[in-house]
């Protein structure tokens, strides 16, 4: 058994993962009931700085589930995590209560909070600079906006013509 400097490789598999064990805490010096997992090493390609992810799984059939595709799920679930954390953190803050008392409602509130004008602003602003709209920072972009918002609302908004009841200043 060869050891990895994060998991002793028991056997090194066809698509490029290996087999390795991991024990409880509680058991690591003695190594008692080890558990076979898969141990799947990739990097991301639009990471600069070369850091090395590894997904540990029960999945042991590289056949059932290729390395290459389990890595690119993973990082999609994160896209996934990344986009609750948003409608959690920075859209509804930390007392974000759904309202509905049913599924269906709570759900289209849900879609709601997704579908918000300013993942459409990512999206355009992404085009604009030929990159990835999930590269582009969600946070950064709310700040931006806010920004900008609260300085056009110090301005009245002054009607283009009279209305009603208003007369001319």
């Amino acid at each position: 058994m060869k050891n990895n400097a994060v998991l002793p490789v028991v056997e090194t598999l066809d698509d490029g993962s290996y087999l390795s064990e991991i024990v409880a805490a509680r058991d690591k010096n003695r190594r008692a009931d080890p558990i076979t997992v898969r141990v799947i090493e990739y990097t991301l390609d639009d990471c600069a700085n070369g850091t090395v992810y590894r997904l540990i799984t029960t999945i042991l059939d590289p056949q059932a589930a290729p390395a290459a595709e389990l890595a690119t799920l993973y990082a999609q679930r994160w896209k996934i995590e990344t986009t609750l954390d948003e409608i959690k953190t920075h859209q509804g803050g930390p007392r974000l209560v759904l309202r509905s008392r049913h599924p269906a409602g709570v759900e289209q509130e849900i879609f709601a909070f997704l579908l918000v004008p300013l993942r459409d602003l990512m999206h355009q602003a992404a085009q604009q600079a030929g990159r990835d709209p999930d590269r582009i920072s969600f946070t950064r972009t709310l700040h931006v906006v806010r920004r900008h918002v609260t300085g056009q609302a110090a301005l009245s908004p002054l009607p283009t013509r009279p209305g009603p009841g208003t007369r001319p200043a």
